[in-house]
């Protein structure tokens, strides 16, 4: 998908890929504004406690930090809606190396908001996962979601493999 063509970093969309780009970005934005809560178990993997036996020193440490980390978080996946193609059409996206690596931190934040909901955990087998939806409903929101899901990851590796070529 990715690839570097001289010092940026290039791929094609298709229309569907930038609808779905589009949409994850905007829902990560929306979650660290309007949606932002620290008892959404999401908000909670974005946002770990520094001190999980501390809750003054964590409320201490998110008083100076939580709000650049936040702001950076939705620069990262404003990134993303910037390079997308105009309109509703597909098209190339061509990222400098500073885009490219705010598109990495914006993957892997979709990924970890998307693997929290859809109760992904470090030993799961996502093809097995996959399978296993498709077997109980093949028109199921989560075959969907466990998609774009495997989606993200491939983008994020393409991405970074092109970044260390």
């Amino acid at each position: 998908m990715f690839r570097r063509r001289g010092d940026r970093y290039v791929a094609t969309f298709a229309v569907d890929e930038v609808r779905v780009l589009r949409k994850v970005a905007s829902e990560v934005v929306g979650l660290l504004t309007d949606g932002f809560d620290h008892g959404d178990p999401v908000v909670g993997r974005l946002f770990p406690e520094a001190y999980p036996d501390d809750a003054d020193d964590t409320a201490e440490f998110r008083l100076y930090t939580e709000g650049d980390l936040k702001t950076a978080k939705i620069d990262q996946a404003g990134a993303i809606l910037a390079a997308l193609p105009d309109g509703d059409g597909g098209g190339e996206v061509r990222l400098d190396a500073e885009a490219a690596e705010a598109w990495l931190r914006a993957l892997n934040d979709a990924r970890l908001a998307m693997g929290v909901r859809l109760e992904i955990k470090d030993g799961t087998d996502l093809g097995e996962e996959l399978d296993d939806a498709v077997a109980a409903d093949p028109a199921s929101s989560r075959v969907f979601q466990l998609s774009v899901y495997a989606y993200l990851g491939y983008l994020q590796e393409s991405l970074l493999n092109a970044l260390i070529d």
